[in-house]
């Protein structure tokens, strides 16, 4: 089994060596800014040796991740002596295989491999990893390589071209780290009525899981529901009036969604182009 290595021993290089390890993937190398953090991964994944440096690794491994945070990334891969017929590899959400140019001038085959998921900490990144689609940058044979181990890992996989990068993580962005925001911002206004941001949390959560069951099992478009869906411009106006009155400093978002929204509303096919129309109005107002 091809041996792989590990430069970066945070969040996501842990989790991916844990459950690389665990398919049968040798684990031969790691090396981490900090000797704790590649100690804590050599003794999850076993007969794994602890390097100081990039280059102990480079030197062990067939296959090597560079899992550091994005802005390490293009030095490690100048400062490190790769070889022909090597495989490095990075995980970065935004950045293309240009990051990685020195170790291809050197020979060395390069990639991406980038799993769309959230990690929190490196306990749920162990836990979320398996079923992740991960977005992968790289030509033969090693895209080959890598799609094996995103199926490996019960995942699917994506090929990006190297202008798809930046755009495919602000996607990400808008579903994962602003769905975030969007709470947030929900339960600020659960406080206007005296309820606590964890209890407000608490209440909200199952209606976020029904609408990702609901994205899951209808899709889009079908899948939206409220107000603008079914073209109750009368509620719209109720919610325009009291945001104005209790939390003003929240109208401007209130709006830009719900004229994003009125797309997907038409698309279900509940509203007409009139609706949609007294919809854009009512939520461009701005007196």
């Amino acid at each position: 089994m091809l041996s792989i290595g590990f430069i970066g021993a945070g969040t996501v290089g842990t989790a991916l060596a844990v459950r690389l390890s665990e398919k049968g993937y040798r684990v031969a190398a790691v090396a981490s800014r900090t000797n704790a953090s590649a100690e804590r991964l050599a003794a999850v994944v076993g007969k794994c040796q602890i390097h100081d440096s990039g280059q102990g690794v480079a030197d062990a491994a067939e296959m090597v991740f560079v899992t550091t945070p994005d802005a390490v990334i293009p030095q490690i891969a100048a400062q490190v002596r790769w070889h022909p017929g090597q495989s490095v590899v990075h995980c970065s959400g935004a950045d293309s295989l240009d990051v990685l140019t020195p170790a291809m001038k050197n020979g060395a085959l390069t990639g991406g491999f980038h799993p769309l998921q959230t990690f929190a900490s490196i306990t749920h990144a162990i836990e979320n990893i398996p079923g992740s689609t991960f977005a992968l940058e790289a030509e033969e044979p090693l895209s080959g390589t890598l799609k094996e181990m995103a199926e490996a890992l019960q995942g699917r996989w994506i090929a990006l071209k190297p202008g798809d990068k930046v755009l495919y993580h602000a996607a990400a962005v808008f579903a994962c780290n602003y769905l975030v925001t969007l709470v947030k911002l929900a339960t600020d206004l659960w406080q206007t009525f005296g309820v606590s941001p964890s209890e407000a949390t608490e209440a909200l959560l199952p209606l976020l899981r029904g609408t990702t069951n609901n994205l899951q099992n209808v899709g889009l478009p079908n899948c939206l529901t409220g107000p603008i869906a079914r073209g109750d411009s009368g509620t719209v106006r109720k919610h325009l009036t009291a945001l104005k009155s209790k939390a003003p400093q929240l109208l401007p978002a209130y709006q830009e969604l719900g004229r994003q929204t009125i797309p997907i509303a038409l698309a279900k096919g509940r509203i007409d182009q009139e609706q949609a129309k007294e919809l854009e109005a009512l939520l461009s107002r701005s007196d």
